[in-house]
């Protein structure tokens, strides 16, 4: 479709304006909430249909936590696919299909997707909180990380971009060739990212928010890296083709928009693991791609607040036997400290803003 626009365009002027990368971005924006809003309504009465409801803790696993949600048991979930189709579908109307970097995003969002879509769907059939075993999903998990990761690695025009790591505020490398390192450290990446936004994703329309806030971080900065003039100005690594992943992520922040519409408290639909670990692993995709795995963290800093205490709890407990939270993830512990659900998304989605404000003031201090 783009490619046919641009053969136009040298007849009709007016069509230069699909050559401009945000122009693109920001249609993708625009047509990927549509897709997910229009489509809604549709899919949310097909899984009503279908009794594609989410399994909520029993009380033999958590007494208050199931007194807060139980009201929540049987709404749908799965709501993840509305996302990955409008993203799609916005990819293929404004990305151009050649584009390594896209085609990576997009390869990440689809396994990602299908390996949440699994595992909702074995939870729905048992009725449990449980689906595919830890061990299957880490598995699904590295490969698309060391697939991302080599891809990058065994290209000449990537590979020593890949093989630095940048670290934020700092306007040189950290090391210069990580070497085969660096494939270790992008799976590490993309399994990190992808199970700190299934474990944001307990409230209604947290994972969604914060997801809408770190995508249109990672869209500038891949828009930067792309254009060698801003690139040099800003003292960012230059890969060129990365420009293209602004319209990938434009695509992700409408989509998330458009589902959130559905989402937000009282929630008529979930995303699921179908939409979480699917998000989660693209955007670490896209921050690999643009080589700034490590601006992650702060970007997505909820993110990595509300994994750290589900590790913190963890260890807390088998060490000593106690817990330092009542419970994890964190927005689950403010919730049984009596904040209110809308009150802990609210919160968050604003230390998100922060947390974003705070990635995009390294363009400058470096």
């Amino acid at each position: 479709m783009l490619e046919l626009l641009h053969r136009w365009s040298e007849e009709f002027g007016g069509l230069n304006v699909f050559r401009y990368t945000t122009f693109r971005a920001l249609g993708s924006v625009t047509t990927s909430a549509l897709f997910c809003l229009l489509l809604g309504p549709w899919f949310i009465r097909k899984l009503t249909e279908l009794k594609i409801g989410q399994p909520i803790r029993t009380r033999d696993e958590v007494n208050r936590l199931a007194e807060l949600h139980g009201g929540k048991r049987g709404t749908p979930t799965m709501g993840g696919v509305m996302i990955l189709c409008s993203v799609v579908l916005s990819c293929l109307l404004w990305a151009p299909l050649g584009n390594k970097f896209v085609i990576l995003a997009v390869f990440t969002l689809l396994v990602l997707g299908g390996l949440g879509f699994a595992d909702d769907y074995l939870k729905v059939t048992k009725k449990k909180s449980d689906g595919i075993s830890a061990r299957a999903k880490l598995s699904v998990q590295l490969f698309v990380g060391l697939t991302v990761g080599g891809c990058l690695i065994m290209d000449p025009s990537t590979h020593e971009q890949a093989c630095s790591l940048q670290v934020p505020f700092l306007k040189a490398p950290l090391v210069d060739n990580l070497g085969w390192i660096a494939l270790a450290f992008f799976a590490l990446v993309l399994v990190g990212s992808s199970n700190a936004v299934n474990l944001t994703d307990g409230l209604d329309g947290l994972a969604a928010g914060c997801t809408v806030i770190v995508a249109s971080v990672l869209g500038v900065f891949s828009y930067v890296s792309g254009t060698p003039k801003l690139a040099n100005y800003l003292l960012l690594p230059i890969t060129p083709g990365t420009q293209e992943l602004a319209v990938f992520c434009g695509a992700v922040v409408g989509a998330t928009m458009g589902f959130l519409w559905y989402n937000c408290h009282p929630a008529k639909v979930f995303m699921g693991d179908t939409g979480s670990l699917a998000l989660g692993g693209a955007m670490g995709t896209v921050a690999i791609c643009v080589n700034q795995e490590l601006l992650l963290l702060v970007a997505g800093g909820i993110f990595v607040v509300e994994a750290l205490s589900v590790m913190l709890q963890v260890v807390s407990f088998k060490t000593r036997g106690k817990r330092i939270f009542a419970m994890a993830p964190l927005h689950h512990h403010f919730e049984l400290m009596g904040w209110s659900e809308t009150a802990v998304v609210v919160r968050f989605w604003i230390l998100g803003i922060f947390f974003a404000a705070l990635a995009l003031l390294t363009l400058k201090l470096r």
